[in-house]
């Protein structure tokens, strides 16, 4: 039986209850920016990203594939001018304590990298960062076995992985860091603004995606759909097409499958537009399992139609 918890999994644009179908538009339909995104199909949400994911990385590509905290005021100031509904949701966020954001490109990756440098940050920041980093320790080192499980190549993967490890390694621990001194934040995000190495960072983290799918296609399965055409897709056509490939935006099977893999506590605050209370949804994505790790504050993202960036919460 397929998990429940899935149920929220369906195609992007779905919320947690599950109940948006993907439907293939009859007819063609103009989308402006006035266009209420709430009365879009599924797949029209979907293209709608994928065309802003196009013109972010054509206008951006100058931008910092992750950049600095800035206050989340400066996101209401872009909203300020038409679009109320995003600006109550922005006040919505502040006054539950979400003061600031870090943005990351809109390459079509942005998921992907946000969570790897959250994660990260996160042990950075730890309590105790040496027991912080021997348990996520305890969790990556066992991935490549995974991958090779699900026919994943280690001379593929192996460079790739060793990058994440490094820097969580180097979070507690000088030894093999180039800088030869433990991680700083500023080595973090020079880490994460090289394309070399942040890239080599996201494509893993599809991998593990792609694998958690591939090692549990009866809880997964049910909901791979395409997400265009709304017609369900074969497990390993779906992760080569959508999670293998890189600059492809991220659905709720993806979040739900690295959470997991990683056992990781993944909250996303949906910045829609939607509703008239001005209040934010947040999406839960949990490893299924009561740990210290689940029990944990959670790396919380900002989701945007077609990008994330990566939510701040003042400390108190």
């Amino acid at each position: 039986m397929a998990d429940e918890s899935l149920a929220q999994s369906s195609p992007a644009g779905s919320k947690e209850d599950g109940t948006e179908q993907v439907q293939t538009p009859k007819h063609p339909v103009e989308i402006t920016e006035d266009t209420d995104i709430s009365t879009l199909s599924a797949a029209q949400v979907y293209e709608l990203n994928q065309a802003r994911n196009l013109l972010d990385l054509t206008a951006d590509v100058h931008r910092p594939l992750i950049d600095r905290i800035v206050p989340i005021s400066q996101l209401r100031a872009e909203y300020e001018r038409g679009s109320p509904s995003f600006v109550q949701q922005i006040n919505y966020l502040e006054s539950q304590g979400y003061s600031s954001l870090r943005r990351t490109r809109g390459d079509g990756d942005c998921f992907y990298r946000s969570v790897a440098f959250a994660y990260v940050e996160k042990l950075l920041h730890a309590s105790d960062p040496s027991i912080a980093v021997a348990s996520a320790l305890s969790t990556l080192e066992a991935t490549p076995q995974i991958l090779e499980s699900v026919g994943f190549e280690k001379m593929v993967f192996e460079d790739f992985y060793e990058v994440l490890e490094q820097l969580v390694k180097n979070v507690v621990s000088a030894e093999a860091s180039v800088f030869d001194q433990k991680l700083t934040d500023e080595m973090l995000l020079d880490a994460f603004q090289s394309p070399e190495k942040s890239n080599s960072i996201v494509v893993y983290m599809r991998m593990l995606a792609s694998a958690q799918i591939r090692l549990d296609p009866d809880n997964f399965a049910p909901f791979l759909f395409h997400p265009e055409l709304g017609e369900m897709m074969e497990v390993r056509e779906f992760c080569e097409h959508f999670v293998d490939a890189t600059g492809k935006e991220a659905d709720h099977v993806q979040m739900t499958a690295l959470s997991r893999i990683l056992r990781l506590n993944i909250d996303v605050a949906y910045l829609d537009g939607r509703g008239s209370t001005g209040q934010v949804e947040f999406v839960k994505f949990q490893p299924g399992e009561t740990t210290e790790v689940t029990a944990s504050s959670p790396i919380c993202l900002l989701y945007r139609p077609g990008h994330y960036d990566i939510l701040v919460k003042s400390v108190r």
